[in-house]
């Protein structure tokens, strides 16, 4: 998928201003800490990235995926829809748009279930509520709220053209892809043009590395403060992550995340 980025919905509608961010998500944030918003969204970015790889997924599609989600939830509050629901819905929806292949829904279930049970029973004691109807319904209420603006471009293809001028790393492009992987549990996917994020991933990559490319990085033409914003971003995430004990954590913060009100029984 080459396309123009520059005259894609991703870059005219969603790319999105910090200010804007901040201000959609006042009504979680009455009942949660920041830090316990982002902690939230960490546990199901592993949830989508843990049911994409059991549905043997490319990380594309997993990657997708991840900023649907975010997506949904910039603009929505957590009780519009209980996450659990959302993440195998946007799995579903983006295995489509990437062209993976549709995934049947009854595999989708039981994968769910399967993951659920089996690597999430720290946080969930019943076993996954959702059927196939609600993934569904789901999936449509996605659909208008992307503005069935569904084209998603990532980091990974400007990535590859950047190391093409570099030259042949290969560890250099393996910290930095998995640099990449990690960026979209933060929310710089929402706030940055890709190629700006494979830029900022990149610099942390050289640091770790040691390599020492400032000359190459200074004859880009970027704004590098927006590139600095976005290593900012993902160091802070690493700060996050090395106090955080996820088993321990989450279930108290599931209890107190804003709920959706129970669909009234027929």
């Amino acid at each position: 998928m080459a396309g123009n980025f520059w005259q894609s919905s991703h870059h005219q509608q969603w790319i999105l201003d910090k200010q804007d961010l901040i201000r959609e998500r006042q009504h979680d944030l009455k009942t949660l800490s920041e830090e316990e918003y982002q902690k939230i969204f960490l546990f199901f970015a592993n949830i989508i990235q843990v049911l994409g790889e059991q549905l043997k997924l490319r990380q594309q599609v997993i990657a997708t995926a991840t900023v649907y989600f975010k997506r949904f939830y910039a603009r929505n509050s957590l009780k519009c829809i209980d996450p659990l629901l959302l993440a195998p819905t946007c799995i579903l929806l983006a295995s489509k748009v990437e062209e993976f292949g549709v995934i049947s829904n009854s595999r989708l279930i039981t994968t769910c279930q399967t993951v659920i049970k089996n690597k999430f029973g720290y946080a969930y004691q019943q076993e996954f509520p959702y059927r196939t109807n609600h993934i569904l319904e789901c999936e449509f209420y996605l659909l208008e709220n992307l503005d069935c603006c569904l084209i998603v471009y990532q980091p990974y293809r400007p990535l590859l053209q950047l190391m093409q001028d570099i030259g042949q790393e290969e560890q250099l492009l393996t910290l930095t892809w998995r640099l990449i992987n990690d960026s979209l549990r933060t929310d710089v996917s929402l706030l940055y043009p890709p190629y700006q994020i494979a830029i900022g991933c990149l610099q942390i990559a050289c640091v770790v590395l040691q390599k020492e490319l400032k000359s190459w990085f200074a004859e880009l033409n970027v704004d590098m403060d927006k590139v600095q914003e976005i290593a900012r971003a993902i160091v802070n995430l690493f700060e996050l992550w090395k106090g955080y004990d996820e088993k321990k954590e989450i279930q108290a913060l599931l209890e107190k995340m804003p709920k959706p009100k129970p669909a009234p029984q027929r």
